[in-house]
């Protein structure tokens, strides 16, 4: 099995929804980023770990390290294991000195254990795959749109009304998601890319 590293490339609040962050990772030897919806606690708890502040009290996973210590058990590794119906799923690579064991866990508490450890972060490239954004992919394709409307507006065409890039069914167009994607990622909303990178997701899955 094939390990992608990733790191951390930040961290951005919901505007949409109240509580929620979108953290971003990025593929270390790559221009992939995987975009993944935390809570605000755990969102908190890495942020604090990446600043390096000391809180007054012991957080969750403040705990977590200590009884690990305590028992003589250090972690290896952090790895995103899998993605089904959206959500991601993550194992903690843990040893006792003689013995190597998985813990599984939600991406955001293995991330913010694996912080305070310092031990690199993974995932797979089925998830990568899946649910990687290529930005430079992205910003070609939305550059080629921004062409193409400005042929039209040269022509005194106007763009093609909403109702127009739909399918059939209601629902907005494959090309018309790609170039929302885009847009998300260019003004940075993390949050609204991963809807709607998993929207495409859920396409493509469907024609296979």
């Amino acid at each position: 099995m094939k390990k992608i590293q990733l790191e951390i490339l930040g961290l951005s609040s919901s505007q949409s929804q109240s509580g929620s962050f979108a953290l971003i990772l990025g593929e270390r030897h790559g221009n992939r980023r995987l975009p993944i919806i935390i809570g605000m606690f755990e969102a908190q708890s890495i942020a604090i770990q990446i600043e390096k502040i000391n809180p007054n009290r012991p957080l969750t996973h403040d705990l977590f390290k200590s009884f690990a210590e305590q028992v003589n058990v250090s972690i290896i590794e952090v790895l995103i294991s899998d993605l089904k119906e959206g959500v991601f799923y993550s194992k903690i690579v843990c040893t006792d000195g003689a013995n190597t064991f998985e813990l599984d866990s939600r991406p955001s508490d293995a991330i913010a254990i694996g912080l305070r450890f310092g031990v690199p972060i993974y995932t797979v490239e089925s998830v990568m795959s899946e649910a990687g954004i290529i930005l430079s992919d992205l910003d070609e394709g939305a550059e080629s749109d921004d062409d193409d409307d400005d042929d039209d507006d040269e022509t005194g065409s106007t763009r093609p009304e909403a109702t127009e890039t739909r399918e059939p069914s209601g629902q907005v167009s494959l090309d018309e998601l790609t170039k929302m994607l885009a847009q998300a990622l260019e003004r940075e909303d993390y949050e609204k890319a991963a809807k709607i990178r998993d929207e495409l997701n859920k396409r493509n899955g469907g024609k296979e």
